[in-house]
């Protein structure tokens, strides 16, 4: 057997020799029927890699949710923040579990090569025409909790709950979680005992990984309008040149994590719009800098910020500009900590079903994400982790190779899991942590 064909033939065995327990006895009645339902659900999954939506835009993909939530005998409301899903699975007393995932899509052309890529396009807030594909792995979030619904709706005599299943528009755009918490989603439901999410990465498929504490890193959107005197190319001493203050700013502004932030902390500060002008020899009267921030403690978050402040006004001083910068948020998306004795229970789970060499313990990933929204909001525990999508055979020779930064990441245009065995690994990870507190 290749590595890819053990972890397959390993997706359905059930339990461990480290435990043996209600939560991975209950896990085995509940998976056994996961190798019929994989087609479907790899034909679902194609389905909406193949027709990507745009955040807030998710209507199609939700109704597809929504079949398969009413298919499995939930009770659904729909259109909570616009285009949010939630599917109540009722099976008596106990714990209520709510189970999220993401549905949205990128503004981004497929590069991936898979035969079911999305050759999609939208119509994006502003208007403007762009190509969609599902480069971060929402598709496959999508999946895995219809599936995860499915089956412990098959096999109601292995737990006693409420399964709260929620598909959340907008989460490239942070707008997703406030919206549906906005639109009433604590009022109109009652507060789960855990939240519970889980993300497709790079890492090997058929892994996964996790870790107490903060998981996921607080991010910050910003635009910066800098603004100049035009001229003739050929005349810029008629001019206050606003390419050279966005220039000078962006490289001033590297200067912040290299100088300014400890080695024990962390910072990322990223400039990924740099647009000024519409001609070789025309000195543009602005300059438009649009960057990302990413910490994990509130302090430094606050320094990088006010750090990014001081340098734009520094350099627009020092070239004489007419205006002060406008400098304006764009979005913002909270640290996300996953709670410790929640996630001490979710690994115990993971361990008790995939075995300790299929679960690893990670550090903070500098990725953002609003589903910390949800518990930190109602007060509830939350966790969080991470399911490997890379080819394990491909991953391990990029690790030998020292190559690891060449695989295609999230939000690369080539990005696209495995589909096997990710898609088992997700169910897997879902069921196994639900009945860390649904198991009877």
């Amino acid at each position: 057997m290749t590595g890819l064909q053990e972890l397959r033939a390993h997706a359905v065995r059930i339990g461990s020799p480290l435990m043996n327990t209600p939560s991975t006895d209950a896990c085995g009645a509940v998976l056994k029927n996961l190798p019929g339902l994989l087609p479907d659900l790899e034909a679902l999954y194609k389905d909406i890699h193949a027709h990507p939506e745009l955040s807030m835009q998710e209507t199609r993909t939700a109704d597809l949710a929504a079949t398969r939530l009413r298919t499995s005998g939930c009770e659904v409301t729909t259109g909570i923040g616009k285009t949010g899903v939630v599917g109540l699975l009722r099976n008596g007393e106990g714990p209520t579990v709510m189970l999220r995932a993401d549905m949205d899509a990128l503004p981004i052309r497929e590069d991936s090569g898979v035969d079911y890529a999305s050759v999609a396009t939208a119509t994006d807030a502003a208007g403007r025409t762009t190509p969609v594909a599902h480069a971060c792995g929402h598709d496959f979030h999508v999946a895995w909790l219809t599936g995860a619904t499915s089956l412990l709706a098959r096999q109601r005599d292995s737990w006693r709950g409420t399964v709260m299943a929620v598909f959340q528009p907008g989460e490239e755009t942070a707008q997703g979680a406030q919206a549906m918490i906005d639109d009433g989603l604590f009022k109109r439901f009652s507060k789960p005992d855990v939240v519970l999410g889980q993300h497709v990465m790079v890492w090997p498929a058929g892994t996964v990984a996790g870790s107490a504490g903060p998981i996921t890193s607080a991010a910050d959107s910003l635009q910066i309008r800098i603004f100049g005197r035009g001229a003739h190319g050929s005349m810029p001493q008629a001019s206050i040149d606003p390419v050279i203050m966005a220039a000078a700013i962006v490289l001033r502004l590297q200067t912040i994590v290299s100088r300014e932030i400890a080695a024990s902390d962390a910072a990322v500060v990223t400039v990924g719009v740099l647009q000024a002008g519409t001609k070789e020899n025309v000195i543009p009267d602005e300059a438009l800098i649009k960057l990302n921030v990413r910490t994990f403690d509130e302090g430094v978050r606050k320094h990088v910020l006010g750090a990014i402040e001081r340098i734009v006004n520094a350099e627009a001083a020092a070239s004489g500009a007419p205006r002060a910068p406008q400098i304006t948020p764009l979005d913002r998306y909270p640290l996300n900590v996953n709670d410790k004795a929640a996630s001490d229970r979710v690994a115990q789970a993971l361990r008790g079903h995939f075995g300790a060499d299929r679960v690893s313990h990670t550090g903070p990933a500098p990725a953002s994400e609003d589903f910390g929204c949800f518990g930190t909001q109602w007060h509830a525990p939350s966790v969080y982790w991470f399911v490997g999508g890379t080819d394990p055979g491909l991953y391990a020779k990029a690790k030998a190779q020292g190559r690891i930064n060449d695989l295609p990441v999230n939000h690369s245009p080539k990005f696209a899991p495995v589909i096997h065995p990710t898609l088992e690994t997700g169910v897997e990870a879902m069921v196994a942590a639900a009945l860390a507190w649904l198991a009877k």
